[in-house]
């Protein structure tokens, strides 16, 4: 990301409407007391160095905030200048409410080109380089398919599934994001069925944004979390930062980690956002080669520097499944890969394993060969 922060644009005053995002949990322990083992250690650290939180929501979820040997004064500017870039963040980057992202899938399907709004350009360069890694096992471009399969706000808790027909006919269309073709800030999209919806993507660049908005700031030391995805900078008072992976089940916390330097962790896990259905669950991580949910895997945990790169990667890696996560792994250059597969068997590499603390000491655990990817 550079040093500077990625310009947003200017943040309105009224607050984020809900958004769908994916939920946290993982088997265990549950997350109420994974949040009250930070507090206790955020508190270890305030007794030797000023500590700041803050939660505010965004994206339909709940963001928390925080600074460590942050001044009063500092953290309270830092603290209000990050709840700007979420609420602009929350708002631009909804693809069902009249807004820039809004505005870029209405005109897409015209087939002319016309200026990109400047908060949405960087998304859409990002998402097309990890669409491009993972070969578009990630693809933002399948807004289409989401709605279709009922994915949307304020859909029912219980529908029945599409029509497979029209399944196949989206799938057919093939849209992806190579479909959008980008000329200086003018985009022209070849493909009428190209849709955009990024979902944790775009919390992940806007918790990218917020971090590089603190360091311009003169933060040091601070952690940006979304339902347990997040970036962290530095330490907690000269210590990691001791974080939580969300579980397979949706019941608590499968594992822990020591973080610190500059690192995200996402999860795309199965049970964030489902409906049920003639006795069947159905989730939101559609495999774009088939139109449906993909089958094979039950949670992934990615540790990379970039949030956006995290998410983007974990969504890519779920869809990719146990037998096929590795090989995309190294071609997305990712470090740290945790897949837990639907009979329960957790996959890793060799890093992640010296890293993490699995809470479940039953699991049955597979290592896979050292993933050849270096760290950022």
């Amino acid at each position: 990301m550079g040093t500077r922060a990625r310009s947003l644009g200017q943040a309105g005053s009224s607050s984020p409407v809900p958004w769908p995002s994916r939920g946290t949990g993982l088997r265990g322990v549950p997350f109420a007391l994974a949040l009250a083992l930070l507090s206790t250690l955020l508190s270890a650290c305030r007794e030797q160095t000023p500590a700041h939180t803050a939660r505010f929501p965004a994206f339909g979820t709940l963001v928390d905030l925080y600074l460590v040997g942050a001044s009063p004064s500092q953290a309270e500017r830092a603290t209000q200048a990050v709840k700007r870039d979420f609420a602009f963040a929350s708002d631009a980057f909804r693809p069902d409410r009249p807004g820039p992202l809004y505005r870029v899938n209405a005109l897409l399907p015209k087939g002319e080109a016309f200026a990109a709004p400047p908060s949405v350009l960087p998304l859409i360069k990002e998402g097309q380089a990890y669409a491009r890694q993972s070969q578009d096992l990630f693809n933002p471009a399948i807004g289409r398919m989401l709605e279709l399969w009922g994915f949307v706000p304020n859909a029912p808790p219980s529908h029945a599934p599409p029509d497979p027909d029209r399944i196949e006919e989206l799938v057919a269309a093939r849209p992806r994001m190579s479909d959008i073709h980008i000329e200086g800030i003018r985009l022209r999209c070849d493909n009428p069925a190209v849709s955009l919806d990024f979902r944790s993507f775009a919390v992940g660049y806007a918790i990218d944004v917020a971090i590089a908005h603190l360091a311009e700031m003169g933060i040091r030391n601070a952690m940006v979390s979304a339902r347990g995805n997040l970036r962290v900078i530095g330490d907690r008072a000269g210590r990691p930062w001791r974080v939580t992976i969300r579980s397979a089940s949706g019941g608590g916390v499968f594992a822990t980690v020591l973080m610190g330097g500059d690192e995200s962790l996402f999860t795309a896990a199965g049970h964030d956002r489902t409906f049920f259905y003639d006795g069947k669950t159905y989730h939101d991580i559609l495999d774009p080669r088939t139109g449906y949910p993909a089958g094979r895997t039950s949670s992934v945990a990615v540790i990379t520097k970039s949030a956006a790169a995290a998410a983007a990667v974990a969504d890519a890696l779920f869809v990719a499944g146990p037998a096929a996560w590795h090989e995309v792994a190294e071609r997305m250059a990712i470090p740290y890969v945790l897949l837990i597969d639907r009979a329960g068997t957790v996959h890793m590499n060799p890093a992640m394993a010296r890293r993490v603390q699995l809470l479940d000491q039953g699991a049955a655990v597979k290592l896979s060969t050292p993933l050849a990817a270096k760290r950022e």
